[in-house]
């Protein structure tokens, strides 16, 4: 395999490169610079920010449990898809593998179920 197949990838990310650098040093020149008490507080969906604590203050369980039902979802997704493409080539071996891999997914999902991360209220 020769070089000039790298060619096109290698132009490609390094004008790709450029132009973030170019758009990250140009932006405080150009940009416009009308700072206010508003631009300059923390955003918080429209509200005013709720005072916080000094060390920071403690994240409700609901917070994690919604991320692990995004990652349950995610590993989820990765595994089953492969398999249901290469369905017919893996055979009994694969779809033994896949019934272990959905019952351990079933206990993430019961442990989300019970901890209340699937009520949405």
């Amino acid at each position: 395999m020769s070089l000039s197949v790298w060619v096109p990838i290698v132009g490609l990310l390094t004008l790709g490169a450029l132009f973030a650098l170019f758009s990250v040093g140009i932006a405080p020149i150009v940009g416009p610079k009308r700072f206010n008490r508003a631009k300059l507080e923390a955003y918080e969906c429209g509200i005013e920010p709720s005072p916080q604590p000094v060390g920071g203050g403690r994240f409700p369980i609901k917070f994690y449990l919604t991320a692990m039902l995004f990652i349950i979802f995610d590993i989820e997704i990765i595994f089953l898809f492969p398999w249901a493409v290469h369905f017919d080539a893996l055979g009994l071996f694969g779809f033994v593998e896949m019934v272990l891999f959905i019952g351990m997914v079933s206990i993430a999902y019961a442990y989300e179920w019970r901890r209340g991360g699937l009520d949405w209220n």
